[in-house]
């Protein structure tokens, strides 16, 4: 997924969360409060996404970055 695919998700979780809320401040409703606390979870997870790619184009792949750090670890315990 692409940031700006992202971005479009989240703000479209956003604006459902805005009705949802809307929705809930007239009054308890089950159906809109579950969809509520799934949407809650589901704009996390698009935000975490979000930052891991952002990290992976400035800085590199992950693994690749833990797999040099120990490279550079172990060189230095050798030193």
């Amino acid at each position: 997924m692409t940031l700006t695919e992202i971005h479009s998700e989240i703000q479209q979780a956003s604006e459902r969360r805005t009705e949802l809320w809307h929705i809930l401040s007239q009054g308890h409703d089950p159906a809109a409060a579950s969809e509520l606390k799934s949407l809650s979870e589901r704009l996390e997870r698009l935000w975490n996404e979000d930052r891991t790619l952002k990290a992976e184009l400035r800085f590199g792949d992950r693994d690749h970055i833990v797999a040099r750090a120990r490279v550079e670890e172990r060189l230095e315990r050798a030193a």
